[in-house]
């Protein structure tokens, strides 16, 4: 198994902690010039609990991420993967804007 770095360690107990179904929980680590990008693939059920409402769980967890980086001197980014399967709706369009459309 691949060496685990600590902002990727980080991120994994945080989101197990979070989540109904830890052991869906995969976080895949990428280096390029723009820093460190970790990808995150949950359980579809899991979804709403890590973005929160809003989105301010998510927010919350980059805000995180991006101290574990500045300890580490590299810039931690956060992709959330949408699952197959996702129960999240479609935006909702106001009934002024769906007129003008």
């Amino acid at each position: 198994m691949a060496e685990k770095h600590k902002d990727q360690e980080f991120l994994e107990v945080l989101i197990k902690s979070l989540v109904t179904h830890p052991e869906d929980v995969k976080v895949t680590r990428e280096v390029d010039e723009m820093g460190v990008l970790l990808s995150l693939r949950i359980n579809p059920e899991d979804m709403g609990q890590i973005i929160g409402r809003q989105g301010s769980t998510a927010r919350s967890i980059r805000s995180l991420l991006r101290i574990v980086g500045l300890r580490n001197n590299a810039r931690v980014n956060l992709k959330i993967e949408e699952p197959e399967g996702s129960t999240r709706r479609a935006p909702r369009v106001n009934a002024d804007e769906e007129l003008k459309l």
